[in-house]
């Protein structure tokens, strides 16, 4: 993890540590929207792709995604100079694919209800004797995803705030969310879904994994529509006692909004579930606390119809 975060430190500045108080408590806001390619998966992605030997980088990397993981390996291998396909469903937002054909990656688009992308990223790696480079079931990712974890440790001491007591974190694979249980050993764990994609949640309730159930809700969260965690991440979360709950696409919105006028912040659906979390009382503020904002990919469209009609309580 230290490494995953000094080879970060080489390249890129740490992401703002915000302070805004929730019900009169002081909470922490780890703000990875600013990210170069708005997500904090540019993280895992560097982590990976430098570790690849140079005969395997002449060869490329293939990956799949919704678009977080797609930039941040397209921004990765670009500075590298690798070749990447990502495969991308068909549906993804627009900003996101511009985003990802933008930084000089070929995309293959899938139908994400009757098409398997794991299996057409397996088979295009293997055609191409690429390496596959998945979203969060390696460990090189959950690595470097922790990073943000040994920045945001030193942003609090620095700041006089103490250690981090309880980490509030979007989760989609549980790549993120396993990376920081590794970095903070110290702190507690929570993970947020949107309503009807909360398989962690149920999974580290039942002790085994659970998938998503046939005919899930639609939901503005793009980024954390995985309908089965690996076996990798839930492992490292059930170890730490991590906990997790599910907020809805109203409190989802609340907390687009309140992160706009209260933080200056652009978070995308999927990266401000976790604040939607502590804005509702799902979770409760405590010193300590540090909510992850793990992305700020938004279409602007559906941002600005968001902001307009979304309450904050």
């Amino acid at each position: 993890m230290r490494d995953a975060a000094a080879k970060i430190a080489a390249i890129l500045p740490p992401t703002p540590l915000f302070v805004s108080e929730i019900k009169g408590v002081p909470v922490a806001f780890k703000a990875e929207s600013l990210q170069p390619v708005g997500a904090f998966k540019i993280r895992g992605a560097w982590h990976r792709l430098t570790a690849l030997e140079p005969n395997a980088r002449s060869r490329g990397v293939v990956a799949f995604s919704s678009g977080n993981h797609a930039q941040g390996v397209a921004w990765a291998a670009k500075r590298l100079g690798m070749p990447a396909i990502i495969v991308m469903p068909a549906d993804a937002p627009r900003s996101k694919v511009q985003g990802t054909l933008g930084l000089g990656a070929e995309v293959v688009s899938y139908d994400r209800l009757t098409q398997s992308r794991e299996l057409i990223a397996a088979q295009l790696a293997e055609a191409r004797g690429a390496t596959l480079v998945p979203s969060f079931d390696d460990p090189w990712i959950i690595e470097g995803q922790g990073s943000a974890g040994v920045e945001i440790a030193a942003q609090m001491e620095a700041a006089g705030l103490g250690e981090p007591r309880h980490v509030v974190v979007p989760c989609g694979g549980g790549g993120l969310a396993a990376g920081l249980a590794l970095a903070l050993p110290g702190a507690a764990v929570s993970v947020v879904e949107p309503e009807g994609w909360d398989d962690m949640r149920r999974s580290l309730e039942a002790s085994w994994i659970l998938p998503v159930g046939d005919g899930p809700p639609p939901t503005s969260c793009d980024a954390l529509m995985t309908k089965e965690v690996s076996r990798l991440t839930f492992d490292v979360l059930s170890r730490r006692d991590a906990t997790g709950v599910a907020v809805s696409e109203a409190q989802i919105g609340a907390a687009q909004r309140w992160a706009a006028e209260r933080l200056r912040l652009v978070v995308e659906p999927g990266g401000a579930v976790g604040l939607a979390a502590v804005l509702s009382g799902a979770i409760a503020p405590v010193p300590g606390m540090v909510v992850i904002l793990s992305g700020g990919n938004v279409d602007i469209d559906a941002y600005a119809r968001t902001i307009a009609t979304s309450a904050v309580s």
